[in-house]
């Protein structure tokens, strides 16, 4: 029977896609808006399983981390403007925080994309390093109940199984009503189900340092481009314009001007409103048209001034 001087030895399971949706969840839509920390998320579990089993968070350690995704080929990436870079620099914060990435193809059949036998492969890694590398717990981040007969077949040798899931709701962009929920299936088979959503939204309401740290990014995962602006001769002034989730404009003349997150430099993305005054370079993308670049708020948002 495990002691107080036992080490828990735990594991963590990533459903890529699924805790994408939740990332971009906190990031866009959450007033919190910003994306979860890996490292942050590995801390959190730690002081979480030494709560539960009773120990100090030093007996608690992350032994093994696997992330499990589909992902659309390089050469399709490289058409949807800074994809491949984004996908880069989250490999890079994985790699950064010890987590083994598990990629597939995705494939495209009838015209509709298909992220095919990613859940089974989670499914068999886990279960063999379970086995062999005698996990006290095993975290699985997911809300699919998919994987109720993992879950039975780790109870079976005795891992323990932590579930963080999330429930919440939003409309995205296009109007569209988007509704997460967990299996209630998947609840009922774990030792330790965390309802994620809840604690959250609690812990940011009372500024609980975990929680807060979930979502305190490295500078790795927020890249900028760091070149200085100053020392560009073509440099521009505009006014923000229908900002969005991710991307917006500026209003230049005789064309509004694109412009993606990544693009912000010296601020983060999601403090730029409509009517702010921003400094900026231009260039021309792979089709053709003229975008912003190196994007800087000067002025704060005012809304007389469009």
């Amino acid at each position: 029977m495990n002691n107080s001087k036992d080490l828990r030895r735990i594991g963590v399971f990533y459903d890529g896609n699924y805790f994408l949706h939740v990332s971009n969840y906190y990031n866009y839509f959450h007033q919190r808006r910003k994306r979860i920390n890996i490292a942050g998320l590995h801390d959190f579990i730690r002081n979480f399983v030494a709560k539960e089993e009773e120990v100090p968070v030093r007996f608690c350690q992350v032994i093994e981390a696997h992330y499990f995704r589909g992902r659309i080929s390089a050469q399709e990436a490289s058409q949807r403007g800074n994809q491949l870079y984004n996908d880069r620099v989250f490999d890079d914060i994985l790699m950064s925080e010890g987590v083994v990435t598990h990629y597939l193809p995705i494939r495209t059949r009838s015209g509709k994309k298909e992220e095919k036998g990613i859940d089974v492969w989670l499914a068999l890694e886990a279960f063999e390093l379970a086995f062999y590398k005698r996990f006290n717990v095993l975290v699985l981040i997911t809300s699919d109940g998919d994987y109720v007969p993992l879950i039975r077949k780790l109870n079976s040798i005795g891992t323990k199984v932590m579930v963080l899931s999330w429930d919440f709701e939003y409309t995205d962009d296009t109007g569209r009503e988007i509704v997460t929920r967990t299996s209630q299936d998947l609840i009922q088979e774990v030792t330790y189900p965390v309802a994620m959503h809840e604690l959250i939204n609690s812990g940011l309401k009372k500024s609980n340092p975990l929680v807060n740290n979930l979502f305190e990014l490295p500078e790795l995962s927020s890249p900028r481009r760091y070149e200085s602006i100053e020392s560009r001769k073509e440099v521009y002034e505009g006014k923000a314009m229908n900002m969005n989730n991710g991307y917006g404009f500026i209003q230049y003349p005789p064309n509004n001007l694109f412009f993606h997150y990544q693009d912000v430099v010296d601020g983060d993305f999601n403090d730029i409103h409509n009517g702010d005054l921003l400094e900026f370079t231009i260039e021309t993308n792979e089709r053709g048209q003229e975008v912003a670049k190196d994007v800087r708020k000067l002025e704060s948002a005012d809304p007389n001034r469009i």
